[in-house]
């Protein structure tokens, strides 16, 4: 069943997609056709102001919709269309860029958590962690697992922020315009739930790799050496083995993305 496009504009946040802009970029859909404010106006930055013409409206700080406290974002000028494939790749590609080298950015500080984790004796805290790790494998140590991080945190984002999008619309679809607006945030819930299934499906072999690899002495240098000797030890299945402690950890703290 499809969804209305009335429907569909109000399950998307109102200041990121307004359907009326006036020249300035600012949505004048609610705008009071009375202009008597305009010694108070809100332009925008004179690096991107087009020249003003007669006909040129300007929001008065009196005028409908400002005084609500909201400040309307204008819209790119290349829009994507909705639910299309160019929109899901922009999604897929923000949740590759987002997660994979945010992660990737903080593995000094992750290979201190899981060491920490799995011997509590020798890495009593994060600073004494550091400390060690410095005096035994030096600082080039403190990025071991960054491979496995940034391929395993990519490609969860990219599940994550693309899926999410997906279910929306197919739970949306599913319930129909009403019940799609009536409980719009369940389905958000449901969506982002869904899609995290997915997504942790995708990191759970890199995230193996990752947790030998620091915290194993010995046992492989990187991914390209790590993965192979996991496989031979434990076969496929053992890249999953994870696979439910991490959906018990990452789902609840991602009610919506």
């Amino acid at each position: 069943m499809a969804i209305s496009d009335n429907c569909r504009q109000s399950l998307i946040p109102s200041f990121l997609y307004s359907t009326t802009t006036s020249p300035l970029g600012f949505d004048t859909s609610s705008i009071n056709a009375n202009h008597h404010h305009h010694h108070h106006v809100l332009r925008r930055s004179p690096s991107v102001s087009p020249s003003p013409s007669p006909s040129t409206n300007y929001l008065g700080v009196g005028d409908a919709g400002i005084t609500s406290g909201r400040i309307l974002i204008p819209a790119p000028k290349e829009k994507i269309e909705m639910h299309s494939p160019a929109f899901y790749g922009a999604c897929t590609m923000g949740g590759i860029l987002s997660c994979g080298l945010t992660h990737t950015a903080v593995t000094p500080l992750d290979l201190v958590k899981c060491n920490m984790q799995i011997d509590p004796v020798k890495y009593k805290s994060i600073s004494s962690g550091f400390g060690i790790l410095l005096k035994e494998q030096g600082i080039k140590g403190l990025s071991k697992g960054w491979v496995p991080t940034l391929l395993g945190y990519s490609a969860q984002g990219a599940c994550k922020f693309g899926f999410y999008e997906f279910f929306k619309k197919y739970y949306s679809d599913l319930a129909g315009p009403e019940y799609a607006s009536k409980y719009k945030t369940l389905i958000f819930l449901a969506g982002s739930a869904s899609a995290e299934v997915i997504a942790d499906v995708a990191l759970c072999p890199m995230e193996a790799v990752k947790v030998r690899v620091q915290t194993q002495p010995g046992f492989a240098r990187g991914l390209s050496d790590g993965l192979p000797k996991f496989l031979n030890a434990e076969g496929f299945g053992g890249l999953f083995k994870g696979l439910v402690p991490l959906w018990g950890r990452q789902i609840p703290c991602k009610p919506n993305i």
